[in-house]
């Protein structure tokens, strides 16, 4: 009986958080400028329907919403991962200049007038090669620590974000609306949502039997080394696995803020700070509240379409703020 409750009480969060992740997933394809009632769009589910429904719902509505929830758990995961591994509750995917070298990849490809599938693999190779740099810096002679990969990563985003300023500044005026609204997190042009649905799923499967070991990392490198855990393999593995996630949410949609942030840290407020349930319970909210963030912003100001990143940014930041003074 003992070993059934815990694992009941890990279950019954995740059940509900996928029910409300199909339920944001449902109510984002069927809002819009074209609304579909329920009837219509089971109707579309079991294959039947009207050609209009189908159209709206398989080729528009739903890869667009498949690609909020991927992203969204991908971020929401790789904030978690990276909370754990600066052992800061505040860390978020960004926070190493992961999204200012996928920029600066992404916006070089678009002033050479690249196809957007090259600009998603120019912006991937760039998060990559910034995740890159940002680990060799900070390892110097010596093994890195959580203090010196942090304040690298800040030096690196700033000086990502100065090219970034100086791209914007020269770029030709036609191409300055998509530059602007990739950087500000724009889900309208997202490609095909699988491969960001396999990373997130290959991820989840990997990262759930480190759950344990994620425990012991949060509670300092001495005491997990102290108890058995191989502290510098893990770590390099988190930070990876971070850099990996993040960079395929960016190829996806660009930069989204604040989901990263604020997901994981909310968890654990409500389920505490058990990996083993705050990684794949990051995956489902995380994706929900993309979900939801992306219906209105393509909804609130209909037939014009808004960024998804702004949403985001306009949830994130009080609550951010209300997160802070609880923490006082």
């Amino acid at each position: 009986m003992k070993d059934v409750e815990p694992h009941a009480f890990r279950s019954l969060p995740l059940l509900w958080l996928a029910i409300a992740a199909v339920a944001c997933i449902a109510l984002s394809v069927a809002v819009g400028s074209i609304a579909i009632s329920a009837n219509e769009l089971w109707a579309v589910v079991s294959g039947h329907g009207e050609p209009l429904h189908r159209t709206l719902v398989l080729e528009l509505r739903l890869p667009r919403a498949l690609a909020a929830f991927a992203t969204g758990g991908l971020l929401a995961v790789a904030g978690a991962l990276m909370q754990v591994l600066l052992r800061n509750p505040l860390a978020d995917p960004y926070v190493l200049g992961l999204s200012g070298g996928a920029a600066v990849a992404a916006l070089l490809s678009m002033l050479a007038g690249l196809p957007p599938v090259l600009v998603s693999l120019a912006a991937f190779a760039g998060a990559l090669a910034s995740a890159i740099l940002v680990f060799g810096l900070s390892h110097g002679t010596g093994s890195w620590t959580t203090t010196r990969l942090l304040l690298t990563g800040v030096v690196v985003s700033s000086g990502w974000g100065a090219v970034i300023t100086f791209m914007l500044a020269i770029g030709p005026t036609e191409q300055l609306p998509g530059m602007l609204y990739w950087l500000m997190g724009d889900l309208a042009y997202a490609r095909s949502p699988w491969p960001a649905l396999i990373v997130l799923a290959l991820s989840s499967l990997i990262l759930l039997p480190m759950g344990r070991s994620l425990n012991v990392l949060a509670r300092g490198p001495l005491q997990a080394a102290a108890l058995g855990v191989a502290v510098r393999p893990l770590e390099w593995g988190v930070y990876a696995s971070a850099s990996l996630l993040t960079a395929s949410a960016v190829t996806t949609a660009g930069s989204i803020g604040f989901i990263g942030l604020v997901v994981p840290h909310m968890l654990r407020l409500v389920l505490g700070n058990d990996q083993r349930l705050i990684l794949p319970a990051a995956a489902l909210a995380g994706g929900a509240l993309l979900v939801l963030a992306d219906t209105l912003a393509r909804t609130i100001i209909a037939p014009e379409q808004l960024p998804a990143g702004v949403i985001t940014a306009l949830l994130g930041v009080p609550t951010f703020l209300y997160l802070l003074y609880r923490s006082r």
